[in-house]
Protein backbone atom coordinates (compact mmCIF):
# COMPACT_ATOMS: atom_id res chain seq x y z
CA UNK A 1 0.00 0.00 0.00
CA UNK A 2 1.26 3.80 -0.77
CA UNK A 3 1.41 5.77 2.28
CA UNK A 4 2.13 9.09 3.40
CA UNK A 5 2.46 9.98 7.24
CA UNK A 6 1.94 13.44 8.13
CA UNK A 7 4.04 14.86 10.75
CA UNK A 8 5.55 17.71 12.72
CA UNK A 9 8.30 19.19 10.18
CA UNK A 10 11.38 17.38 10.06
CA UNK A 11 14.11 19.51 11.63
CA UNK A 12 16.68 19.64 14.34
CA UNK A 13 15.13 17.44 17.35
CA UNK A 14 16.50 14.03 17.64
CA UNK A 15 13.12 13.01 18.90
CA UNK A 16 10.88 13.84 16.23
CA UNK A 17 13.42 12.53 13.47
CA UNK A 18 13.48 9.53 15.16
CA UNK A 19 9.43 8.95 15.56
CA UNK A 20 9.49 9.47 11.98
CA UNK A 21 12.37 7.34 10.56
CA UNK A 22 10.86 4.45 13.03
CA UNK A 23 7.09 4.90 11.58
CA UNK A 24 8.17 4.79 7.82
CA UNK A 25 10.66 1.92 9.22
CA UNK A 26 8.04 -0.18 10.57
CA UNK A 27 5.25 0.48 7.67
CA UNK A 28 8.45 -0.41 5.02
CA UNK A 29 9.30 -3.39 6.69
CA UNK A 30 5.30 -4.86 7.05
CA UNK A 31 5.53 -4.75 3.16
CA UNK A 32 4.28 -0.65 2.14
CA UNK A 33 5.93 2.12 0.15
CA UNK A 34 6.01 5.09 2.59
CA UNK A 35 6.94 8.76 2.44
CA UNK A 36 6.83 11.45 5.12
CA UNK A 37 5.03 14.37 3.69
CA UNK A 38 7.54 17.04 3.56
CA UNK A 39 6.21 20.29 5.30
CA UNK A 40 8.99 23.10 5.56
CA UNK A 41 10.09 23.99 9.86
CA UNK A 42 8.40 27.51 9.86
CA UNK A 43 10.03 29.67 12.85
CA UNK A 44 8.52 29.22 16.71
CA UNK A 45 4.60 30.91 16.15
CA UNK A 46 3.87 34.72 17.51
CA UNK A 47 2.26 33.21 20.62
CA UNK A 48 5.30 30.45 21.33
CA UNK A 49 7.60 33.86 20.48
CA UNK A 50 5.65 35.17 23.51
CA UNK A 51 5.94 32.75 25.99
CA UNK A 52 9.49 32.70 25.18
CA UNK A 53 9.73 36.09 25.87
CA UNK A 54 7.75 36.20 29.15
CA UNK A 55 9.69 33.07 30.15
CA UNK A 56 13.07 34.68 30.11
CA UNK A 57 11.57 37.89 31.66
CA UNK A 58 10.15 35.91 34.35
CA UNK A 59 13.97 34.05 34.95
CA UNK A 60 15.86 37.23 34.50
CA UNK A 61 13.80 39.26 36.41
CA UNK A 62 11.77 37.41 39.03
CA UNK A 63 14.43 34.42 39.17
CA UNK A 64 17.61 36.34 38.63
CA UNK A 65 19.10 33.69 36.66
CA UNK A 66 21.22 34.74 33.56
CA UNK A 67 19.45 35.65 30.14
CA UNK A 68 21.54 36.58 27.64
CA UNK A 69 18.96 38.46 25.87
CA UNK A 70 15.41 38.69 25.98
CA UNK A 71 14.66 38.71 22.11
CA UNK A 72 15.53 35.63 20.77
CA UNK A 73 17.57 35.80 17.18
CA UNK A 74 15.97 34.03 14.17
CA UNK A 75 17.83 32.33 11.29
CA UNK A 76 18.17 33.15 7.66
CA UNK A 77 17.87 30.10 5.27
CA UNK A 78 21.25 29.69 4.99
CA UNK A 79 22.32 29.82 8.69
CA UNK A 80 19.35 27.29 8.95
CA UNK A 81 21.09 24.79 6.77
CA UNK A 82 24.48 25.53 8.15
CA UNK A 83 22.51 24.75 11.87
CA UNK A 84 20.73 21.73 10.52
CA UNK A 85 24.11 20.22 8.32
CA UNK A 86 23.94 16.57 10.26
CA UNK A 87 20.15 16.66 11.05
CA UNK A 88 19.55 17.37 7.21
CA UNK A 89 22.28 14.51 6.29
CA UNK A 90 20.11 11.66 8.31
CA UNK A 91 17.03 12.60 6.37
CA UNK A 92 18.35 12.76 3.03
CA UNK A 93 20.35 9.59 3.95
CA UNK A 94 17.24 7.84 6.07
CA UNK A 95 14.18 8.72 5.42
CA UNK A 96 11.75 8.74 2.17
CA UNK A 97 10.15 12.10 1.65
CA UNK A 98 7.75 13.33 -0.68
CA UNK A 99 8.64 16.67 -2.80
CA UNK A 100 8.25 20.06 -0.57
CA UNK A 101 5.01 21.09 0.10
CA UNK A 102 5.37 24.58 1.07
CA UNK A 103 2.79 25.01 3.29
CA UNK A 104 -0.37 23.31 4.49
CA UNK A 105 -2.76 25.66 2.08
CA UNK A 106 -0.43 23.41 -0.51
CA UNK A 107 -1.55 19.70 0.76
CA UNK A 108 -3.09 19.33 -2.62
CA UNK A 109 -0.13 18.74 -4.59
CA UNK A 110 0.11 15.21 -2.43
CA UNK A 111 -2.53 13.48 -5.31
CA UNK A 112 0.05 13.18 -7.40
CA UNK A 113 1.24 10.33 -5.15
CA UNK A 114 -1.90 8.42 -5.27
CA UNK A 115 -1.48 7.68 -1.74
CA UNK A 116 -3.93 4.56 -0.39
CA UNK A 117 -3.88 6.11 3.12
CA UNK A 118 -2.51 8.43 5.36
CA UNK A 119 -0.95 8.12 8.89
CA UNK A 120 -1.21 11.42 10.87
CA UNK A 121 1.48 10.97 13.99
CA UNK A 122 3.49 10.49 15.93
CA UNK A 123 4.93 13.17 18.27
CA UNK A 124 2.32 16.25 19.54
CA UNK A 125 0.61 16.76 15.81
CA UNK A 126 -2.72 17.75 17.45
CA UNK A 127 -1.28 20.29 19.52
CA UNK A 128 -2.41 23.93 18.60
CA UNK A 129 0.70 25.56 19.19
CA UNK A 130 3.14 23.16 17.40
CA UNK A 131 0.52 22.56 14.67
CA UNK A 132 -0.80 26.29 13.44
CA UNK A 133 -2.48 24.12 10.29
CA UNK A 134 -4.11 22.16 12.80
CA UNK A 135 -7.20 21.12 10.61
CA UNK A 136 -4.36 19.20 8.08
CA UNK A 137 -3.60 17.29 10.69
CA UNK A 138 -6.82 16.26 10.78
CA UNK A 139 -6.68 15.53 7.01
CA UNK A 140 -8.49 18.07 5.99
CA UNK A 141 -6.69 18.36 2.23
CA UNK A 142 -8.39 15.10 1.72
CA UNK A 143 -11.96 15.15 -0.21
CA UNK A 144 -15.14 13.01 0.74
CA UNK A 145 -15.09 10.91 -2.84
CA UNK A 146 -10.85 10.13 -2.52
CA UNK A 147 -10.71 6.41 -1.49
CA UNK A 148 -7.85 7.11 1.51
CA UNK A 149 -7.75 5.41 4.32
CA UNK A 150 -7.56 8.03 6.97
CA UNK A 151 -5.38 6.54 10.53
CA UNK A 152 -3.80 8.53 13.31
CA UNK A 153 -1.12 6.19 14.96
CA UNK A 154 0.43 7.48 18.74
CA UNK A 155 -1.24 11.08 17.74
CA UNK A 156 -0.53 13.46 20.64
CA UNK A 157 -1.83 16.34 22.31
CA UNK A 158 0.78 16.88 24.69
CA UNK A 159 -1.20 17.69 27.83
CA UNK A 160 -4.42 15.97 29.57
CA UNK A 161 -6.28 18.67 29.21
CA UNK A 162 -8.15 20.40 25.90
CA UNK A 163 -6.74 23.22 24.49
CA UNK A 164 -7.89 23.52 21.20
CA UNK A 165 -10.71 26.95 20.71
CA UNK A 166 -14.29 26.23 19.89
CA UNK A 167 -14.51 26.66 16.49
CA UNK A 168 -11.03 24.65 15.40
CA UNK A 169 -12.80 21.86 18.05
CA UNK A 170 -16.08 22.05 15.91
CA UNK A 171 -13.89 22.07 12.46
CA UNK A 172 -11.68 19.10 14.03
CA UNK A 173 -14.43 16.53 15.43
CA UNK A 174 -16.03 16.95 11.75
CA UNK A 175 -12.28 15.33 10.60
CA UNK A 176 -12.08 13.17 13.72
CA UNK A 177 -15.12 11.31 12.64
CA UNK A 178 -14.38 10.35 8.93
CA UNK A 179 -10.91 8.61 10.36
CA UNK A 180 -11.02 4.83 9.80
CA UNK A 181 -8.90 4.20 13.42
CA UNK A 182 -7.33 6.46 15.74
CA UNK A 183 -4.77 6.14 18.29
CA UNK A 184 -2.95 8.05 20.64
CA UNK A 185 0.24 7.95 22.56
CA UNK A 186 -1.14 9.02 25.77
CA UNK A 187 -3.76 7.25 27.89
CA UNK A 188 -5.80 10.48 28.79
CA UNK A 189 -5.78 11.41 25.15
CA UNK A 190 -8.28 8.68 24.69
CA UNK A 191 -10.84 10.69 27.41
CA UNK A 192 -10.29 13.65 25.07
CA UNK A 193 -10.92 12.13 22.05
CA UNK A 194 -13.74 11.19 23.26
CA UNK A 195 -15.43 13.95 24.92
CA UNK A 196 -13.79 16.28 22.38
CA UNK A 197 -14.05 14.74 18.92
CA UNK A 198 -16.80 11.83 19.32
CA UNK A 199 -14.19 9.41 18.66
CA UNK A 200 -12.83 6.49 20.05
CA UNK A 201 -8.84 5.90 20.59
CA UNK A 202 -6.46 2.80 21.30
CA UNK A 203 -3.66 3.50 23.45
CA UNK A 204 -0.78 2.79 21.48
CA UNK A 205 3.23 3.02 21.71
CA UNK A 206 5.87 6.17 20.14
CA UNK A 207 7.10 4.83 16.84
CA UNK A 208 10.42 4.74 18.48
CA UNK A 209 9.31 1.88 20.40
CA UNK A 210 8.21 -0.14 17.57
CA UNK A 211 11.81 -0.86 16.24
CA UNK A 212 14.54 -2.96 18.21
CA UNK A 213 17.20 -1.16 19.62
CA UNK A 214 19.37 -3.17 16.55
CA UNK A 215 17.80 -0.79 14.26
CA UNK A 216 19.36 2.05 15.73
CA UNK A 217 22.47 0.36 16.20
CA UNK A 218 22.94 -0.41 12.43
CA UNK A 219 22.30 3.66 12.15
CA UNK A 220 24.93 4.07 14.57
CA UNK A 221 27.60 1.74 13.04
CA UNK A 222 26.78 2.70 9.51
CA UNK A 223 28.17 6.11 10.63
CA UNK A 224 31.40 4.57 12.68
CA UNK A 225 30.40 6.99 15.45
CA UNK A 226 33.32 6.95 18.37
CA UNK A 227 32.18 5.49 21.48
CA UNK A 228 31.81 7.28 24.92
CA UNK A 229 32.36 4.84 27.65
CA UNK A 230 31.65 5.28 30.66
CA UNK A 231 29.46 8.64 30.83
CA UNK A 232 26.26 10.37 31.82
CA UNK A 233 24.32 11.12 28.44
CA UNK A 234 22.33 14.48 29.58
CA UNK A 235 20.26 15.64 27.16
CA UNK A 236 18.05 18.46 28.45
CA UNK A 237 16.45 20.39 25.91
CA UNK A 238 15.17 23.71 28.31
CA UNK A 239 18.53 24.73 29.91
CA UNK A 240 17.90 25.71 33.70
CA UNK A 241 20.51 25.79 36.08
CA UNK A 242 18.10 23.26 39.14
CA UNK A 243 18.25 20.79 35.91
CA UNK A 244 22.33 20.62 35.86
CA UNK A 245 22.80 20.89 39.65
CA UNK A 246 21.13 16.83 39.17
CA UNK A 247 22.91 16.38 36.42
CA UNK A 248 26.16 17.35 38.70
CA UNK A 249 24.60 15.14 41.41
CA UNK A 250 24.42 12.06 39.32
CA UNK A 251 27.98 12.83 38.16
CA UNK A 252 29.54 13.20 41.25
CA UNK A 253 28.11 10.43 42.97
CA UNK A 254 28.73 7.73 40.60
CA UNK A 255 32.14 8.86 38.97
CA UNK A 256 30.89 9.64 35.37
CA UNK A 257 31.57 12.27 32.70
CA UNK A 258 28.71 14.27 31.42
CA UNK A 259 27.95 13.94 27.82
CA UNK A 260 25.82 16.47 26.11
CA UNK A 261 24.91 15.89 22.67
CA UNK A 262 23.66 19.26 21.66
CA UNK A 263 25.10 22.55 19.86
CA UNK A 264 27.22 23.77 22.46
CA UNK A 265 25.65 27.62 21.83
CA UNK A 266 21.80 28.17 21.10
CA UNK A 267 21.42 30.41 18.47
CA UNK A 268 18.61 32.12 19.42
CA UNK A 269 20.82 33.51 22.59
CA UNK A 270 24.25 33.89 20.48
CA UNK A 271 24.77 36.41 16.84
CA UNK A 272 26.00 35.20 13.81
CA UNK A 273 29.55 35.00 14.71
CA UNK A 274 29.28 31.90 16.36
CA UNK A 275 26.92 30.29 14.03
CA UNK A 276 29.52 27.18 13.82
CA UNK A 277 29.27 26.48 17.80
CA UNK A 278 25.38 26.16 16.81
CA UNK A 279 25.47 23.29 14.81
CA UNK A 280 23.40 20.44 15.87
CA UNK A 281 25.83 17.17 15.85
CA UNK A 282 24.71 14.27 13.99
CA UNK A 283 21.71 11.94 15.07
CA UNK A 284 23.99 8.93 15.10
CA UNK A 285 26.42 10.66 17.90
CA UNK A 286 22.79 11.20 19.80
CA UNK A 287 22.21 7.73 19.71
CA UNK A 288 25.58 6.42 20.71
CA UNK A 289 25.15 8.73 23.26
CA UNK A 290 22.40 6.18 25.07
CA UNK A 291 24.21 3.18 23.71
CA UNK A 292 27.50 3.91 25.59
CA UNK A 293 25.94 6.27 29.20
CA UNK A 294 26.34 4.30 32.38
CA UNK A 295 23.39 6.58 33.17
CA UNK A 296 21.15 9.09 31.44
CA UNK A 297 19.34 12.43 32.94
CA UNK A 298 16.95 13.89 30.70
CA UNK A 299 14.33 16.62 30.48
CA UNK A 300 12.74 14.97 27.26
CA UNK A 301 10.35 12.63 26.27
CA UNK A 302 12.27 10.76 23.75
CA UNK A 303 15.72 11.33 25.95
CA UNK A 304 13.86 9.05 28.35
CA UNK A 305 12.38 6.66 25.27
CA UNK A 306 15.97 5.78 23.93
CA UNK A 307 17.09 5.43 27.91
CA UNK A 308 14.38 2.53 27.87
CA UNK A 309 15.53 1.45 24.43
CA UNK A 310 18.95 0.99 25.60
CA UNK A 311 17.88 -0.15 29.23
CA UNK A 312 20.05 2.06 30.73
CA UNK A 313 19.31 3.73 34.38
CA UNK A 314 17.82 7.36 34.10
CA UNK A 315 16.39 9.82 36.00
CA UNK A 316 13.57 12.08 33.80
CA UNK A 317 13.29 15.64 34.45
CA UNK A 318 9.24 17.06 34.14
CA UNK A 319 8.92 19.44 31.45
CA UNK A 320 5.52 20.98 32.09
CA UNK A 321 5.48 23.23 29.36
CA UNK A 322 6.39 20.64 26.83
CA UNK A 323 3.79 18.57 28.10
CA UNK A 324 3.85 15.78 30.78
CA UNK A 325 1.49 13.90 30.50
CA UNK A 326 3.71 12.30 27.90
CA UNK A 327 6.28 10.90 30.46
CA UNK A 328 3.60 10.33 33.26
CA UNK A 329 1.52 7.88 30.61
CA UNK A 330 3.96 6.11 29.30
CA UNK A 331 6.17 5.60 33.16
CA UNK A 332 3.17 4.60 34.74
CA UNK A 333 2.65 1.93 31.74
CA UNK A 334 6.37 0.63 32.98
CA UNK A 335 5.32 0.83 36.88
CA UNK A 336 8.44 3.75 36.49
CA UNK A 337 6.72 6.64 37.85
CA UNK A 338 9.95 7.10 40.42
CA UNK A 339 12.18 8.20 37.78
CA UNK A 340 10.23 11.08 37.01
CA UNK A 341 10.87 14.24 39.34
CA UNK A 342 10.67 17.77 39.17
CA UNK A 343 13.30 19.00 42.02
CA UNK A 344 17.02 18.11 43.29
CA UNK A 345 15.70 16.90 46.34
CA UNK A 346 14.23 14.00 44.82
CA UNK A 347 17.64 13.10 43.82
CA UNK A 348 18.23 10.28 46.22
CA UNK A 349 20.94 7.86 46.70
CA UNK A 350 18.41 5.14 45.82
CA UNK A 351 16.81 6.68 42.63
CA UNK A 352 20.24 6.82 41.23
CA UNK A 353 22.08 4.15 42.28
CA UNK A 354 18.43 1.56 41.90
CA UNK A 355 18.27 -1.06 39.78
CA UNK A 356 15.60 -1.30 36.87
CA UNK A 357 14.27 -4.54 36.53
CA UNK A 358 14.84 -4.43 32.44
CA UNK A 359 13.97 -8.24 32.02
CA UNK A 360 10.09 -7.47 33.31
CA UNK A 361 10.38 -4.40 31.44
CA UNK A 362 11.12 -5.42 28.14
CA UNK A 363 8.73 -8.31 28.47
CA UNK A 364 5.79 -5.87 28.55
CA UNK A 365 7.29 -3.23 26.08
CA UNK A 366 7.18 -6.55 23.48
CA UNK A 367 3.63 -6.70 24.55
CA UNK A 368 2.86 -3.17 24.29
CA UNK A 369 4.91 -3.71 20.88
CA UNK A 370 2.46 -6.57 19.79
CA UNK A 371 -0.80 -4.90 20.39
CA UNK A 372 0.86 -1.92 18.44
CA UNK A 373 1.87 -3.55 15.46
CA UNK A 374 -1.48 -5.22 15.47
CA UNK A 375 -3.66 -1.13 15.44
CA UNK A 376 -1.51 -0.71 12.58
CA UNK A 377 -2.04 -3.83 10.19
CA UNK A 378 -5.79 -3.87 11.37
CA UNK A 379 -5.99 -0.02 9.85
CA UNK A 380 -4.26 -0.36 6.92
CA UNK A 381 -5.96 -3.96 6.04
Amino acid sequence: MRIGILTQPLHTNYGGLLQGFALQRTLTIMGHDVRIVDLPFRPKSNMRLMKIIASRIVRKYLLKQTVNQIMPHTPTNEQMGMIAMHTNRFIRENIKTTERIPSVKELDKLKKYQFQAYIVGSDQVWRPVYSPGMPSFFLDFVKDNEKVKRIAYAASFGVDHWEFSQRLTRKCKKLAQKFDAISVREASAISLCKEYLGSDATHVLDPTLLLDKEEYIALVEKDKIAPKPKSLMLYVLDQADDKMAIARKVETKLGLKINQVMPKKRFEKENTTNLDECVYPPVTEWIRGFMDAEFVVTDSFHGTVFAIIFNKPFIAIGNQGRGLSRFSSLLKILELEDRLISTTDQVTTQLIRGDIDYGRLNEKIREERERSLAFISSAIA
